[in-house]
Order: structure tokens, then C-alpha cells, then sequence
């Protein structure tokens, strides 16, 4: 019977191999299948994606654990920009419209779906496919929106580092649970863009501005909006030319799916699929730092 150690790192390696990339050194991977005490992170892979969604929540304990019955629920795809699913830029629908199904299976009483797009909205949630996809559930507790420009309000940054003051989306500061459904893809100058990245689609603002200190920023940014469960759609990954992308060279078909309550865990574990280490990037390094969650893979309880 293969032993735990073994299947962890070879569960890691094959998450590597199928994004193209080369072995990471045994020396990194065999710290994770000792954790045991840290926060717990799920990782599955299959090419069947809603199977694939229930799969990787199940493996966290279920929905249940983070929806309850009657709660608002924000689910937080990243629907940016106006770019098909192939193309890995968005994150893929079916993802999203399963995410939904489970919250609608544990009671939540509203599902809501937005993103403050790059491009014109209406073009993003259409070529994205996740319009269809949530309009199919055919549920009168969910809801896909467009953001509302005057339904911004100003927070203060409490021990911001970058920020003291941002304005936030009014829905995704009064949510009971927040959902976070990035894609994995590169970015030209946070490297990549994952769940940290995913939370500026509820701040308003110039957000051009935060790349000047996108570290500290987006550590300030999460530090208001908590994501109770962040799942990151690496069932393709854009590998160059993100954000946005647009040539399917730059996309690897990996058939992974990413989970945790834990932003900076289920990040840090993203990064190898494309060859990094958690420590190669300047955001989680800024979030752990900040208290936002755990970035040593060593502590993390694979499950």
C-alpha cells in the first residue's frame, strides 16, 4: 500500500508534470507529507470538472462547513476579460455554476455572482460562458450582476501598509460567506494571479494605482475582504502573456482544482504548478507575513 508520504509527493510531482514543467527537489516535497497540525489543503485532478468541484470540497469536510442554511453567499469567479474559455484568462464556468449548485444544496438562502471587469462587462460574462452557465442553474436565489457604480463604500485600512483608506464593493462587504474562484494564470507584473489577486474585482478605485505596491496592496485588500473559501481553477493555466492572454500556446491543460480555507495555502500551492516556490512571490509573501494565512507547505495538512 503506498504510504502518505509517498502519495503526497507523488501527487505534487504529477501536478507539475501535467503543467509541463520540470520535478521540483525532493527536498521541498517531502516536508508536506509530515504536516499534520496546519491549515488543510485539498488538491485533485480530473477532467470531469463538476465531479472534479465536488471532489475537492468533499475532501475539506463539504459545503457544509462553509455555507449555512439562509446565508448570502458572494461567489467570486474572475470574469475579467472578454475571452473564451479555452483561453484560460476567466475562470472556467463550470467551475463556478457547481460552486453555486453546492451552496444552493446547503441552503443558502441568495448566491451572488460579480466581478469588476477590465473589459466592457457585458461582453466579459458572455464569452466567458459563465452568464450561461449561472443562468442555467435557473434558481431564483442566484443572482449574476453587473457592478453597481454607486455601490462602493469607503473603508478604512486599519493597519494598512500600503493603503489606509480603499473603497469596497457593498454585496461583497455584507455577504455572510465569500467565495473566491480565481484562475491560475501569469501576470506580467504580480508573476501570477491567483485568490489574493482575485479580491481586487470588489474594489473600486483606480486599481492601476495598487501595482505600484501590489504586495502590500493586495495584503491590505485581503485583509478586508475574508475569503472563507478560496478554490482555484487550475484546470487550465495561462503560463505566459497574462492577464489576459489570447493565443492557446500559452495555455496548459493541468485538470487541477486547488482548495482551502486557507487564501495563502491554497496559493502557495498554485505557484508550483508553474514552477515557482511560495517564497518566489512578493504578495504571499506579504500575506503570510500579515497573518493571512500560512505559506511554508511543510505545515500545510494535505488532505
Amino acid at each position: 500500500m503506498m504510504d502518505r508520504r509517498q502519495f503526497i509527493r507523488q501527487s505534487l510531482q504529477a501536478a507539475i508534470a501535467a503543467a509541463g514543467i520540470g520535478a521540483l527537489p525532493i527536498l521541498n516535497l517531502v516536508p508536506l507529507a509530515v504536516a499534520a497540525t496546519g491549515p488543510a489543503l485539498a488538491v485533485r485532478k480530473g477532467s470531469d470538472i463538476p465531479l472534479l468541484v465536488r471532489e475537492t470540497v468533499a475532501a475539506l469536510g463539504g459545503i457544509d462547513r462553509f455555507v449555512k442554511a439562509g446565508d448570502t453567499v458572494v461567489v467570486k469567479p474572475n470574469i475579467g476579460w472578454d475571452r473564451t474559455v479555452e483561453l484560460a484568462a476567466n475562470t472556467h464556468p463550470e467551475v463556478v455554476q457547481t460552486v453555486i449548485r453546492l451552496c444552493l444544496e446547503a441552503g443558502a438562502g441568495q448566491v451572488r455572482v460579480f466581478d469588476r471587469t477590465c473589459n466592457d462587462s457585458r461582453r466579459c460574462y458572455v464569452q466567458s460562458g459563465i452568464q450561461a452557465a449561472v443562468e442555467a442553474i435557473r434558481s431564483d436565489r442566484v443572482k449574476l450582476e453587473h457592478i453597481d457604480r454607486r455601490a462602493y463604500q469607503d473603508v478604512a485600512l486599519k493597519g494598512g501598509v500600503a493603503l489606509d483608506q480603499w473603497s469596497f464593493y457593498k454585496p461583497a462587504l455584507e455577504a455572510d460567506r465569500f467565495i473566491n474562484l480565481p484562475v491560475a494564470k501569469h501576470h506580467s507584473i504580480s508573476t501570477l494571479t491567483l485568490g489574493m489577486k482575485n479580491v481586487m474585482g470588489v474594489i473600486g478605485g483606480n486599481r492601476g494605482a495598487l501595482h505600484r505596491r501590489i504586495d502590500e496592496s493586495l495584503a491590505d485588500i485581503n485583509t478586508v475582504i475574508h475569503s472563507d473559501l478560496t478554490i482555484v481553477d487550475a484546470t487550465r493555466i495561462l503560463v505566459a502573456n497574462g492577464p489576459q492572454g489570447g493565443q492557446l500556446s500559452d495555455v496548459r491543460q493541468t485538470n487541477s482544482l486547488i482548495a482551502s480555507a486557507d487564501i495563502i495555502a491554497a496559493d502557495s500551492y498554485a505557484v508550483t504548478l508553474f514552477g515557482h516556490r511560495p517564497a518566489d512571490i512578493p504578495t504571499i509573501v506579504a500575506g503570510a507575513r500579515r497573518g493571512l494565512g500560512t505559506m511554508d507547505l511543510s505545515r500545510v495538512k494535505m488532505v
